[in-house]
């Protein structure tokens, strides 16, 4: 497809430097200078570059979106559906920006290189009947390096017009949808990961979470547990997996309240016309295995104190 990944967020929270702190710890990597009081603090993962700028904002929120497209061609059908749709579009050279009408968020179509992962080795795993581990023990008891998500995965924002928003990343941007949530939601990608972007519906525009792409379910547990030995408070859900998705899952919470997820083994849709949405309902559409969610996940603690916020801006 046209579009590729997500290139870079920014986040707007009211402690920049907590909450930088906090994705330090996660294990994303800073390329702006520590001490003082900065104005952004910004952070790469190993093969996405540069992915999350921290900057103050009086209340949590997403302030902007990139995607990754490969030519200035792509550029211009963006800037046309834009027109169809009746969405003022600013272009350069390199990008369209322009703002979704349910959320708020600018959104950048730019330019970008692709995402070359250098392949994550396959575990020799032991089961009945195969024997792929002899006289070992498994790699994930020996590993002794820190965990470093390879790249930002996917965004979940709530929408106060969560059909307003959906349009725009679909008639305007181009992202597909991949599955639905019967009145609720779509998960919808920009790239070969089954979802780039989840829109759900809101009473205030939020960001629920952020998603990290490690390598594998060990990789899941063992930053989890990095990050829970140096806060246990950090917690909010897992070890589990997604049936939507199909990905191994552990959720973290920020100082800001904004959730972080690691993640590993997500569906790949390669092929669209192999892939056929689904629609679903009930406890399914949250999880396949794990502990059932807190009700935090499902309706932040901050909500209330966010949709006063908005209103008073």
């Amino acid at each position: 497809m046209p579009l590729h990944r997500l290139t870079r967020i920014t986040m707007g929270v009211p402690d920049v430097r907590s909450t930088a702190a906090y994705y330090g710890d996660f294990g994303l990597t800073r390329v702006t200078a520590t001490g003082g009081t900065p104005d952004v603090e910004r952070f790469s993962t190993v093969d996405g570059g540069e992915q999350l700028a921290i900057t103050h904002a009086p209340r949590r929120r997403l302030l902007d979106l990139g995607v990754g497209v490969d030519d200035s061609d792509d550029l211009d059908r963006v800037a046309r559906a834009m027109a169809r749709l009746e969405v003022e579009t600013v272009r350069s050279a390199t990008a369209v920006e322009a703002v979704d009408p349910g959320t708020h968020i600018r959104v950048r179509v730019e330019i970008a290189p692709r995402v070359e992962s250098r392949p994550t080795p396959a575990p020799a795993y032991n089961a009945p009947g195969v024997i792929a581990r002899e006289n070992a023990r498994a790699d994930a008891v020996t590993r002794g390096t820190r965990v470093r998500p390879r790249k930002l995965g996917h965004v979940v924002l709530g929408s106060a017009d969560q059909e307003a928003t959906q349009r725009f990343f679909t008639e305007g941007v181009g992202f597909k949808v991949s599955d639905t949530v019967k009145d609720l939601a779509a998960f919808m990608r920009c790239s070969t990961d089954h979802h780039n972007l989840l829109v759900q519906r809101a009473p205030v525009t939020f960001l629920h979470h952020t998603s990290w792409q490690v390598d594998d379910v060990d990789e899941v547990g063992r930053g989890a547990a990095e990050m829970l030995e140096a806060d246990p408070e950090r917690h909010v859900w897992g070890l589990g997996r997604h049936a939507i998705g199909s990905n191994f899952f552990w959720y973290l919470k920020d100082p800001a309240g904004n959730f972080s997820e690691y993640y590993a083994d997500i569906d790949c849709i390669v092929d669209d016309a192999l892939w056929t949405p689904g629609v679903w309902e009930g406890a399914r559409s949250l999880y396949q295995w794990g502990p059932p969610p807190p009700p935090s996940f499902l309706a932040p603690e901050d909500l209330a104190g966010l949709m006063t916020g908005s209103h008073s801006s």
